[in-house]
């Protein structure tokens, strides 16, 4: 059965609290486990980052990705929700919440999630000092490359599809 599915790229704050409960009282739903990124002040260096993505573009590469981790884990449900625009140090960026039957394929699809939308979904990054005024556009970092090659690995040693 495909699980139930929610994604959204938008501006607004999202509630972390509010979208786990939606996904609880989901048939044979024994664990929710949620990821958060939080835009964070690179040791006060920063004020904010800038995100920008390709309307259209980003939410059909998420949902690429959330099929792929359907594909390896009985998932009773997904839900993704990037931000965009200009977000505060502290504020929300990104939320994951991944829901089945099990913890371990609740926990290993949310962190599935998270390595393939850093290296493949459309977004792009630009630092604002704490100064206010915009810096350098964020490079790829091969950390996220490598951290979603760990799931080329065969099935039997990535985990594989699990209950």
């Amino acid at each position: 059965m495909a699980p139930v599915v929610r994604i959204s790229v938008q501006a607004d704050v999202f509630d972390l609290a509010a979208e786990a409960a939606k996904l609880k009282p989901l048939a044979d739903v024994g664990a929710v486990v949620t990821f958060t990124g939080v835009c964070r002040g690179e040791a006060g260096r920063l004020s904010a980052l800038e995100i920008e993505h390709y309307p259209g573009m980003a939410e059909t590469e998420i949902e690429r990705i959330v099929d792929e981790a359907s594909s390896r884990w009985p998932l009773a449900a997904v839900t993704v929700i990037h931000r965009y625009g200009k977000i505060p140090v502290g504020d929300d960026i990104v939320l994951v919440v991944t829901a089945s039957a099990h913890r371990q394929a609740a926990f290993e699809a949310a962190s599935f999630l998270m390595d393939f939308m850093k290296s493949r979904a459309p977004f792009w990054k630009r630092e604002h000092g704490v100064a206010g005024a915009p810096t350098d556009w964020v490079a790829p970092r091969e950390s996220d490359d490598s951290a979603a090659a760990r799931w080329d690995a065969p099935e039997e040693a990535s985990g594989g599809r699990r209950s």
